[in-house]
């Protein structure tokens, strides 16, 4: 579990018998590429840790998909209507590689933030680290050019460039993928 010990332990300090803690709430799941982790439309009060593998959420829109997000090692996904109001997610997520995760259910999630300050602080620094991101993402849309929003990517998350098929990058940066071949191209 050491990818999901460092994923964890960049944005928080946790101790290791709090670590212990949160993985005796969790399942270990291996589940093949093409998997189909989470479902829009439904509630599933998982939230997954990946300690191997590579995943993108996204959203349908007019019948296309819209990539809004990769996770990779390290990192956890959920469905966010799901995860904060318990209601069913707009969010699909889909493994892109082999993977091993570990699923922890809600309910117990929220026991750990209420009883273990470590949990609850790691926490609420990575959703905010997120919400950071997603931020500066959407503002890029708007201001920068598809041609500075590829270097940007390429430069802040070279594995994911590397990793997601070119229609992936190329929904995630808001441009075609013809035009993410030839800014490619160009490089």
């Amino acid at each position: 579990m050491q990818n999901i010990i460092n994923g964890i332990r960049k944005y928080y300090p946790v101790s290791d018998a709090s670590l212990a803690l949160l993985f005796s709430k969790m399942k270990r799941l291996e589940l093949p590429k093409k998997h189909l982790l989470i479902r829009g439309g439904t509630i599933d009060r998982h939230v997954y840790f990946i300690e191997k593998g590579f995943a993108r959420s996204y959203v349908l829109y007019e019948g296309k998909e819209i990539t809004i997000w990769f996770s990779r090692e390290g990192d956890f996904t959920f469905a966010m209507q799901d995860l904060y109001h318990n209601k069913p997610g707009y969010e699909y997520v889909e493994l892109l590689e082999d993977s091993i995760l570990y699923a922890i259910p809600v309910k117990e999630l929220n026991v750990l933030y209420e009883t273990n300050i470590e949990i609850a602080n790691w926490s609420r620094i990575a959703h905010q680290e997120c919400l950071l991101y997603m931020d500066r993402h959407h503002n890029n849309r708007l201001f920068l050019s598809a041609k500075e929003r590829y270097e940007q990517l390429t430069k802040e998350l070279p594995d994911v460039v590397q990793r997601a098929n070119l229609y992936y990058v190329a929904s995630y940066l808001g441009i075609t993928p013809q035009h993410l071949s030839r800014l490619r191209a160009r490089k």
